[in-house]
């Protein structure tokens, strides 16, 4: 019978030889950690602790006030997307003073997600112009927190055109794959004809 514990004890096909990075990054709590955890196939490794009152005049806590833990390293999760191809997932922490660890994420990535809060997007601005300025592709994908949607997301963003933006539900593992497709879609869209290609994640 399926079963999600039968998901997280999926082992890695001895025959993989191709690792592929994706980082998901954006503003805190906007979702990342869940991301991650959602359409993983293994038990994600993230490094979450309880925030507590000594971060309450460092970390700006307006709009996620429930949120008990933070990520202070990095979330990490794998999809094997065939029998050599597999998709290791890299979650950045969100808060400013573990921004200097992005850089390192950033090394051997294929794309990235950014994730944004509609309700916060300023909140994003910092994690577009990283990955701009290490010139990485990348997605935007709002995530649904239930509040009344935004209209001009890729203006406040100042997203270029050709950018995707797509919606989800980060909880959802379909509607998380369904990022993750539409950034491998998008890369085939920059890369040289007949490319090597690059597949896709699979249920």
């Amino acid at each position: 019978m399926d079963s999600v514990a039968s998901e997280q004890r999926q082992t890695l096909h001895s025959t993989a030889d191709n690792g592929l990075k994706i980082v998901v990054v954006g503003g805190f709590g906007v979702g990342k950690t869940t991301l991650v955890r959602s359409v993983s196939e293994i038990r994600p490794l993230n490094t979450e602790e309880t925030m507590t009152q000594a971060g309450e005049d460092i970390d700006d806590t307006v709009g996620v006030a429930a949120k008990t833990a933070t990520t202070v390293a990095f979330d990490f999760g794998r999809i094997s997307l065939d029998a050599r191809n597999v998709l290791y997932l890299f979650g950045a922490p969100g808060q400013e003073r573990f921004w200097f660890l992005w850089d390192r994420l950033f090394s051997g990535t294929l794309g990235a997600v950014v994730l944004v809060d509609t309700r916060r997007l300023a909140d994003s601005w910092y994690a577009v112009d990283r990955l701009e300025h290490h010139g990485t592709p990348f997605v935007v994908a709002c995530n649904d927190f239930g509040g009344p949607a935004h209209t001009q997301i890729r203006e406040a963003l100042d997203l270029a055109d050709e950018v995707p933006l797509v919606f989800c539900d980060a909880r959802s593992r379909e509607s998380s794959k369904q990022v993750l497709i539409s950034l491998v879609e998008h890369l085939r869209t920059l890369v040289a004809p007949d490319p090597q290609p690059i597949p896709e994640p699979t249920p």
